[in-house]
């Protein structure tokens, strides 16, 4: 009868356990969100007022997302967490923010990519993980902001490579891997990126794995 009872306890502690731990991880996602919500909204506020002071969205767009993403990535870095998380965050704010000015978020994706791609390699960051998480967040705005998903989806990709391009040989076949696999499904997407580059055209049948190929090939 005592070990019956003793047994019963052991299960009521370890599912209080359960609970608990259960009940933390769900207040920390609640805070994730919330801090990412945070930086969404001042990287968008920041990037709208930068551009209604300059006046001209479409000269000053790279210039106000380089300078973003570059802060963006520091910050991150001085911090030593929240890479994936600020860029991807950051970036959608970028683009949120050039919506609200009324400005073309298919020029403003590739800007922000190559200013993230940019700013990782000016600060010893992972170009291509930044690269990915910036492409993230321009989606994910331009998904909420009601965008062509798939011209900014081009231009944002074909942005990162080409800035990777400059980085270096290895920047540019991290870059190109990890954002293949982002636009997955999207052939039209990835051929696009070929011509772009001065590449031989792929055509419309081209598939992922061809272009990505000659991706390769080319740089």
């Amino acid at each position: 009868m005592e070990e019956t009872k003793a047994g019963e306890r052991s299960n009521a502690n370890l599912g209080d356990a359960g609970a608990a731990v259960k009940e933390g991880i769900v207040r920390s996602l609640k805070g994730i969100n919330e801090i990412e919500a945070e930086i969404v909204s001042l990287a968008r506020n920041t990037v709208a007022d930068a551009l209604r002071t300059t006046g001209d969205v479409a000269k000053e767009g790279l210039a106000v997302a380089t300078n973003i993403m570059k802060g963006t990535v520091q910050a991150t870095e001085e911090v030593g967490t929240g890479l994936i998380m600020g860029t991807k965050s950051v970036a959608k704010g970028i683009i949120m923010g050039v919506s609200d000015v009324g400005g073309d978020l298919v020029v403003a994706a590739g800007q922000t990519t190559r200013g993230a791609v940019q700013a990782a390699s000016e600060v010893g960051a992972d170009v291509a993980m930044v690269a990915r998480r910036t492409v993230d967040g321009v989606l994910e705005a331009t998904k909420e902001v009601g965008g062509n998903v798939e011209d900014v989806a081009e231009n944002a990709i074909v942005g990162a490579i080409e800035a990777a391009g400059n980085v270096g040989k290895t920047a540019a076949k991290s870059v190109t891997e990890i954002l293949v696999g982002v636009a997955s499904g999207a052939k039209e997407v990835l051929c696009a990126i070929l011509p772009q580059a001065g590449r031989p055209s792929g055509g419309a049948a081209c598939a992922k794995g061809e272009a990505k190929e000659k991706v390769f090939e080319a740089v």
